[in-house]
């Protein structure tokens, strides 16, 4: 599986999986003995500590990789202009995952259309505070334009698949080498699990790429963590 993190949104255990898992640690340590990587998605809404990610990185081993929201305050509220103390704040947070920082996800809000100097400005400025692999889940048509594809290219940013999509117009363009895939459910957002057909799909395009992520946030039903097994199972 090199090359391949397989994870969810959050590691959260469901009791129609859990003997898949060990039974001894804490929820973080039990899922990370079974999968490579995982999305933390509350530091969209709210800061950690850097006490926090340090005592979550501890938790994992050397090969395992996190995936951390950009906080709400940055695309949501202030739509990504005068960001540069936020972003500061989070980067000081954040880092504190050292060398287990996989990512970098930047969701933007669908009303959110490309201000291309912005995005560049965004883009830069977490290049200087971060190392790692930058995502981009933008949700308004005008960031699937060519122009888009070549600033995100040009930054380096990987256009995220997502399943559903979201402001996409046509076939997904990719802009980075690694693929980033966020399985969100479909058709009901969220809740619907995945079948056999489709994370057959899934596996081969992701069996294409040199490097890939793929996290399941259809969450709320407790399916991810089941279709994250069964894609798993697939590589082996």
């Amino acid at each position: 599986m090199h090359g391949t993190r397989i994870g969810c949104a959050g590691w959260t255990i469901p009791r129609d999986v859990s003997a898949r898992f060990d039974s001894e640690g804490s929820h973080l340590e039990r899922y990370a003995r079974v999968f490579n990587a995982v999305e933390i998605n509350s530091s969209f809404y709210r800061p950690h500590q850097p006490a926090t990610y340090e005592r979550w990185a501890a938790s994992v081993p050397d090969g395992f990789r996190f995936a951390v929201k950009l906080p709400r305050t940055i695309t949501h509220d202030a739509k990504l202009r005068g960001i540069e103390p936020l972003l500061a704040q989070f980067a000081g947070e954040a880092g504190a995952l050292g060398p287990k920082l996989g990512c970098v996800l930047v969701q933007l809000p669908p009303r959110l259309d490309l201000d291309a100097g912005a995005a560049r400005d965004l883009f830069a400025a977490l290049r200087s505070h971060f190392p790692c692999l930058l995502a981009c889940e933008a949700r308004h048509g005008s960031w699937f334009t060519e122009a888009a594809s070549t600033l995100l290219r040009e930054a380096g940013v990987a256009r995220v698949i997502a399943d559903p999509p979201a402001g996409e117009p046509g076939p997904y363009v990719a802009t980075a080498e690694t693929a980033y895939i966020r399985l969100h459910g479909s058709p009901r957002i969220y809740y619907t699990s995945y079948g056999p057909e489709r994370l057959a799909q899934v596996h081969a395009y992701m069996a294409l790429q040199k490097d890939a992520w793929c996290i399941f946030d259809n969450t709320a039903s407790g399916a991810a963590t089941a279709n994250a097994l069964d894609l798993q199972q697939l590589f082996r």
